[in-house]
């Protein structure tokens, strides 16, 4: 079923309307849909390279409004969204997770909004662990815009070979913008002294 799922999303990509279906997809996977959005930017970026920026400001959009989405469910409706949670096998970890988004939250959304782990997770979570949702937004723009705008950078830039070495080394590269995140927050507050 999943399968299927993602070939029509795939499907998608080829579409007239392409760029409206990635809003969507990109929407709903921020919120509860399975299937991420890089299904279809991957493919646009690599048909139309001039569009790569667009296409990936699309998904920031989207992903960010589906985001709240997501969070709303969490804050107003926690019975669903604790059930949509424990579809997604991560019911059982609430009360760790409650600690460690209430110690290390912002840090949470950056480096899992980075990674392959399913948005909608951080978002309901979020909403559920009522999560400061200025900084939520400003958070999800960042780490949603960075994973857009380096898919359409990469596949812009050296296209599809070198997104096959990114998605095999993820974590390295997630472990390596987490570093140069903390070096520049650290840097901004040595300046600001």
């Amino acid at each position: 079923m999943l399968r299927k799922l993602y070939d029509w999303v795939f499907s998608l990509a080829r579409h007239r309307h392409a760029t409206r279906s990635l809003a969507v997809v990109s929407f709903a996977e921020s919120s509860f849909f399975p299937v991420p959005p890089d299904v279809m930017l991957a493919p646009m970026v690599l048909a139309r390279p001039d569009r790569a920026y667009h296409y990936a400001m699309v998904c920031t959009l989207a992903s960010v409004l589906g985001g709240l989405l997501g969070y709303a469910i969490g804050y107003f409706l926690e019975p669903v969204g604790m059930w949509m949670l424990s579809l997604l096998g991560k019911a059982q970890t609430f009360e760790a997770s409650k600690a460690l988004f209430q110690e290390h939250g912002a840090w949470v959304i950056l480096i899992k909004g980075l990674t392959p782990i399913p948005f909608k997770l951080i978002t309901i979570a979020s909403g559920i662990f009522q999560f400061n949702l200025a900084l939520f937004i400003a958070l999800s723009v960042i780490t949603r815009g960075g994973r857009f705008f380096l898919v359409a950078f990469v596949l812009k830039t050296w296209g599809a070979p070198m997104l096959a070495v990114i998605e095999k080394r993820l974590a390295l590269f997630t472990v390596l913008f987490v570093v140069a995140l903390i070096g520049l927050i650290f840097a901004v507050k040595l300046v600001g002294h």
